[in-house]
Formats: C-alpha cells, structure tokens, sequence
C-alpha cells in the first residue's frame, strides 16, 4: 500500500499528499515533464555529459541533450484543493538503477515516459513496476518528426497487463502533464482499492 502524507492546510483541514514516480529511458524527457508541471523551482540533479559516457550513454536519438540526471528530479503539483503530487524523477540510465528501490518506496504508482522512436527503451522501467505491482501508465511523449502511434498499438508493442493505460502528451507543456498525472491518480486509486476488496473479501 502507498504511504500518504498529510498536512494542515490554512483552513485547518487536512491536506493529502501523494508520492508519484516519473521513470523511463535515457532522455525521454523526464527532467522536462517535472519541470513543466511543478508549481515549486524543480530540484535537479543533472551533469554534463562528457566523452568518457558515450560509451555508455546512447545520445544517437538525443543528440541535443547535454546534461543527465544522476540521482532524481523533484517537483510538486496540487492537482486540486487538498491533493498535492510529490514527483520524483528517477535517472534513466542502467547503472543509476539501484536508486530507484529506494526512489519507489511509499509511491502511489508511476508514470512511464516512452519515445516511440525508441520503445524499447522503457521495458525495464514496465517490467520494474509490474514485477513490483505498483501502478503506473504509460505516456507517450510524442517528439516532433516521430511517427504518430495509437494508444492501442503502444500498449500490444510493450504487451501490458489488461487496463494499464496509455495516453499521449507533450512532456513541456503544463496541462498535459497534469492530464497524465491525473490519470495516473484515479487508475492507482482503483488498483489499490480492488486490491484492499480482494485482501478483505
């Protein structure tokens, strides 16, 4: 079960805070969605890429990107009175993988970021979560100049369980970003809750 944080708001209710996870493939625009929907200035901890990670750092679909990030990205955004998101985004390359069991502790479930001009690079992150039965869905981050692909044809490419959902967005802009998150919400609400049903049942 997903931990929750609550807080006092100014009225004297109590507010609820939520940890939401933003994993994917190297330079799927993880950092870029944080930024973009996060009320406070975002924490980042990103370094220059340099000659000495090219052997490790594949840049041939990302050739402008010149930072990486090599701990988490952190954001926050009130999705509405008294429900805020707490993001964390978790660094996409392999050898930074052993954050992310402690990254992923207390999350209510996850947003999967994947380019369709390199899908592959988010199997791990869907094996990650489903092997650990968090909740997550998938966004397909559509990049200009990538062949457009259906919600349907995204979900048969990556052979998700039944129901896990897949929307389109555009990682810098706001809204969709919160529209993902959103989403996000009210599927991990539902999968939590059945799983509460069938634990009593």
């Amino acid at each position: 079960m997903a931990s929750e944080h609550s807080e006092a708001t100014a009225g004297g209710t109590s507010a609820l805070a939520l940890k939401i996870l933003v994993a994917g493939g190297f330079g799927v625009g993880k950092t870029t969605l944080v930024g973009a929907v996060s009320e406070i200035r975002p924490l980042r901890t990103e370094e220059q890429l340099s000659e000495l990670g090219q052997s490790v750092d594949d840049t041939a679909a990302v050739e402008r990107k010149t930072t990486t990030t090599v701990a988490m990205d952190f954001g926050r955004i009130t999705i509405r009175s008294g429900l805020s998101l707490y993001l964390f985004g978790t660094p996409g390359q392999d050898r930074f993988w052993f954050l992310w069991d402690e990254l992923s502790q207390g999350s209510l479930g996850a947003v999967v970021l994947a380019d369709t001009r390199r899908l592959e690079d988010c199997f791990p992150a869907v094996d990650y979560f489903e092997h650990r039965r968090i909740p997550f869905v998938v966004a397909v981050n559509c990049f200009t100049g990538a062949r457009a692909y259906g919600a349907n044809d995204v979900a048969r490419a990556l052979d998700l369980d039944r129901g896990t959902p897949v929307v389109l967005c555009d990682a810098r802009d706001k809204d969709s970003g919160k529209e993902v998150l959103i989403r996000l919400v009210e599927y991990a609400g539902r999968m939590h809750t059945a799983r509460l049903l069938d634990s009593v049942g």
